[in-house]
């Protein structure tokens, strides 16, 4: 029996330190099982207090309310026993009965009567327990502001306000931001704004807080026209929000945000992200019913701007048809957004019946008119996937040009898709054409078994066509010249090329191309080029242009297989010169010089080229093509130097690749990276969050995952989120380490330490950056990563006069000079200077100093050079010598030319030098630099 209780002990205490989430419930649910096992209603107490507590916090409501009812019924039959508080750092049982009237007033299968009977039964208990009433107060005011008694909820609200504050009040974040809610709603936003702002400056927080605030009053901060602020708070608030299903009202919010700021391309990726949380906990109806309203607002915006038969994905869920009822196929976004409105309007006339009020009937009314609103607030986090400018084909002879162009590109799985349309062509030598586009495919996707069942029909059309010799050559090497990659294909197509002079040109062509197709599988690009020139004079003499230039790209390919990138940027210059390209051809073409022009760095001649080949494929209507040539134009133009133009590139990429199919965390993780670098570190902290997220559900290895964290930290970072940065850091740092990349595991580390020590947690800093120079001595070769974490870590002990700090220093100079890192060498000399200060070293640490203002010089740096001057006048000047700190400072101004807050600050200490020093008029002279 011992040791079953000594389980539910650890249980208890892991439950304690596990934040809410599916792993903390599951513990709950263990912890649960076990006491009841063990048949200990004790420990069972102390079990489903928690529960009642997790599944609050997690929407599930159900087992909320019976964990509760349990508890409070032991509680009133043994309050000695089972005590109101265990004492452990969680919500009593008298705080959750907070939770309980406001989860029966969530669904109208609750009564008035039953409500009531709960808020008085609350009440009884406080006076009982001889509390204050505020937490009564509360819950009496929530009570009537959700069932639309808004008058009867101001007049609670006064009451509550003038009520003295207990320890079962609201705590100060969740006070604030129920009351700015109630002003929000009550046309009071400058009010609401003032509560939420109090609460922001005193860093209040709670389970839901400050998401929901800030949610709360996104549309006041609109209508104040405080646009940046409302930005920032919606990009706070949902990414705090997005990742609980219990938080379905404070992501309504952001929706709606989004859906009224002119992003209804992020609105809609919200709605698809979301929709099923519908489901998610069935006594939360009230929930639904603000989320409804806001899908069905987000999907009529999407509609006006002309998307409304875009798909809607995930609402044709089996779980949602109780929602939006059945429906055959995909949703689209108009069709959703009437189907939204309707369920909407059936729940709030429930909850309307019920309350005997009009407050939800209300509630949409206002999410309705919201419809003549609209703010100018770009967040580039999604796109709608362009619609193709192809016009669809007229006829069949039509569709047959355009599956020509889609397999001339490449284009698959598109040339599949658009193949039936054009079998109607009466033309049989076409027909024939068609054929065969669908046999190359076919073997190319390893669907070798439907191929050889349509290579009779293709046989059929070629004799249909008058091309016996070709049909019976056919006949003979099966599917050997449509890309089938056998010994025995190679063979048979050796044999037929040996015998091949009294074939027609054109059948000459075909074997040829075949197996110069076959060379490159097998990586011989000599003999592949001696098959495309065979194949090439051939289709020359057929006069086939188009197999001219296939012909030719396949010599291309085999040249950049070789190597060879002159003579292939050569052929690419002429063969894109030519005014006889099919689109195909030409795409194909620009899509492999960017590559070739990415790889010799030409990167905006690269990205212009494939900016292009998406401008064609668009007009083929190629949208699984497209999203890869799109991808492929932002990672240029990012290697350009250019994220604004790759964010937007990988914006349709992300887009086309979420409607066809693909990596769409792929996708995202470069939509984030290229937005962290064009400055957008909010949306890229989001993007960045929804990719870890997917990337954890796949279980895709440490050091992917690892990489995404790391940029997740740093994008946190940079919005400045500094805590959540700091748990990234160690997340990252941690699956560094599981993965065994020992250097980046150190890097992330230290960066930890970084802002650990930005904000003077010192002790936790030094701790990382010890753990991360003893891990990064693990791998030794990466240079770069070893002297920053033991540079980091000299400066952490210079600071607290360790002189561990100068073996350290020492270190890094000789990593700096052993690899002729010259501005290592000077940034590493200048702290020492910094650290010997520390000491009170003054005459070391001003030659140090300048020591590093002569290195940072040497190769360049003059700021650098001017701030290390400045650092050696201060300790100079701070030392009594005044004298000698003058030259030092006139030096500092001198490299301080081009960086004029350097030049400011160096000219006003010298002025005061100066002017201490009784040599009033060079004072004045060197003030009159600051006023220029």
């Amino acid at each position: 029996m011992a040791r079953p209780q000594k389980r539910f002990t650890q249980l208890i205490e892991e439950i304690d330190r596990t934040p809410w989430g599916p792993a903390e419930q599951a513990l709950v649910a263990d912890a649960v099982a076990l006491a009841v096992e063990l048949g200990d209603e004790r420990l069972e107490y102390e079990a489903r207090m928690r529960q009642t507590a997790s599944a609050n916090m997690n929407g599930a409501t159900d087992v909320m309310l019976n964990s509760f009812a349990w508890c409070l019924a032991r509680h009133d039959a043994d309050p000695q026993r089972f005590p109101a508080d265990l004492e452990y750092g969680g919500a009593d049982l008298m705080w959750q009965f907070k939770w309980m009237a406001s989860s029966l007033r969530s669904s109208p299968a609750f009564s008035v009567e039953q409500i009531a009977a709960v808020l008085d039964d609350m009440e009884a208990h406080y006076r009982t327990a001889g509390l204050g009433l505020s937490g009564v107060l509360t819950a009496r005011f929530e009570d009537a502001w959700d069932a639309g008694r808004i008058d009867e909820a101001e007049a609670l609200r006064v009451q509550l306000e003038a009520t003295p504050r207990d320890d079962h009040s609201h705590c100060d974040a969740c006070g604030r931001s129920q009351v700015a809610g109630f002003f929000a709603e009550t046309d009071r936003d400058a009010e609401a704004i003032r509560l939420i702002e109090e609460m922001l400056e005193g860093g209040f927080s709670c389970g839901e807080e400050p998401e929901h605030a800030l949610s709360r009053v996104l549309v006041p901060y609109l209508r104040a026209g405080r646009l940046d602020e409302a930005k920032s708070a919606h990009l706070r608030s949902y990414r705090l929000a997005k990742d609980n299903p219990d938080n379905l009202r404070i992501v309504a919010n952001n929706i709606v945000f989004s859906a009224l700021t002119g992003n209804e391309a992020r609105a809609l990726a919200q709605v698809e992200r979301h929709i099923s949380w519908l489901a998610h906990d069935g006594l939360n109806v009230d929930a639904h019913f603000a989320a409804l309203a806001a899908f069905a607002f987000a999907l009529d915006r999407v509609a006006a701007t002309g998307h409304g038969d875009t798909p809607v994905r995930g609402a044709d869920a089996p779980a949602l048809t109780p929602f939006f009822g059945d429906h055959d196929g995909t949703w689209g976004a108009a069709e959703l957004a009437a189907a939204a409105w309707a369920s909407a309007e059936r729940i709030g006339a429930d909850f309307d019946r019920r309350d005997g009020t009009e407050g939800h009937s209300r509630a949409l009314a206002r999410t309705r008119a919201l419809a003549t609103e609209h703010y100018d607030v770009p967040i580039r986090s999604d796109a709608f996937a362009a619609a193709p400018d192809a016009t669809i084909p007229a006829d069949a002879d039509a569709w047959f040009d355009r599956v020509m162009d889609l397999a001339q590109f490449g284009a698959e799985h598109e040339t599949l898709q658009a193949l039936p349309h054009a079998l109607a062509v009466e033309n049989s030598s076409k027909l024939a054409q068609l054929m065969s586009m669908r046999l190359g495919i076919l073997i190319a996707l390893d669907r070798a078994d439907e191929a050889a069942e349509l290579l009779p029909a293709r046989i059929d059309a070629l004799r249909a066509a008058g091309l016996d010799a070709q049909a019976d050559l056919e006949q003979r090497l099966g599917l050997a010249t449509f890309g089938l990659n056998t010994p025995d294909a190679a063979a048979a197509l050796e044999d037929e090329l040996a015998t091949a002079a009294a074939l027609p040109a054109w059948s000459r062509g075909d074997l040829a191309i075949s197996r110069a197709s076959l060379h490159m599988h097998a990586e011989e690009p000599g003999a592949a080029l001696d098959m495309a020139e065979i194949a090439a004079r051939a289709f020359a003499e057929a006069d086939d242009t188009r197999l001219s230039n296939t012909t030719t790209l396949i010599a291309i390919a085999a040249v950049l297989q070789r190597n060879d990138i002159e003579a292939a940027s050569a052929l690419l210059d002429r063969f894109l010169a030519q005014d006889d390209l099919s689109i195909g051809h030409r795409a194909q073409a620009l899509q492999t010089r960017a590559r070739v022009r990415g790889g010799s760095e030409a990167f905006v001649e690269g990205a212009a080229d494939a900016d292009e080949a998406s401008r064609l494929l668009a007009g083929l209507g190629a949208t699984k093509a497209l999203a890869a040539a799109h991808l492929l134009a932002g990672a240029l133009w990012e290697d350009a130097g250019d994220p604004e133009k790759a964010v937007t590139r990988y914006r349709v990429t992300s887009r086309l690749v979420a409607q066809e199919g693909g990596d769409q965390a792929g996708a995202d993780f470069r939509l984030a990276r290229a937005m962290l670098a064009a400055g957008d570190a909010e949306v890229a902290a989001e993007l960045f969050g929804q990719v870890l997220e997917s990337e954890e559900q796949a279980e895709v290895h440490p050091a992917s995952r690892a990489m995404t964290a790391s940029l997740l930290a740093r994008a946190l970072g940079a919005s400045g989120e500094f805590g959540q940065a700091v748990g990234a850091f160690g997340y990252a740092a941690q699956l560094f380490g599981e993965a065994e990349e020992h250097a980046d595991q150190a890097v992330a580390l230290t960066e930890r330490a970084k802002i650990l020590a930005r904000f003077e947690e010192n002790d936790e800093a030094i701790e990382s950056l010890e753990t991360a120079a003893e891990i990064v001595r693990k791998a030794p070769d990466a240079v770069g990563a070893l002297a920053d974490v033991l540079h980091n870590l000299g400066q952490a002990y210079g600071t607290r006069q360790d002189d561990r700090a100068f073996a350290l220093f020492d270190e890094v100079a000789a990593l700096a000079q052993e690899h002729e890192a010259g501005w290592l060498l000077a940034d590493v000399t200048d702290s020492r200077g910094r650290a010997l200060a520390q000491f009170g070293r003054t005459d070391e640490a001003v030659a140090a100093a300048l020591t590093a203002a002569d290195g940072f010089a040497s190769i360049g740096d003059a700021g650098s050079a001017g701030g290390s001057e400045l650092f050696a006048a201060r300790l100079l000047a701070g030392d009594e010598r005044a004298a000698d700190a003058v030259p030092i400072y006139r030096s500092a101004l001198e490299h301080a030319t081009e960086h004029p807050p350097l030049r400011q600050v160096s000219a006003l200490e010298l002025g005061d030098v100066l002017e201490a020093l009784g040599r009033h008029v060079e004072a004045a002279e060197v003030r009159a630099l600051i006023e220029s």
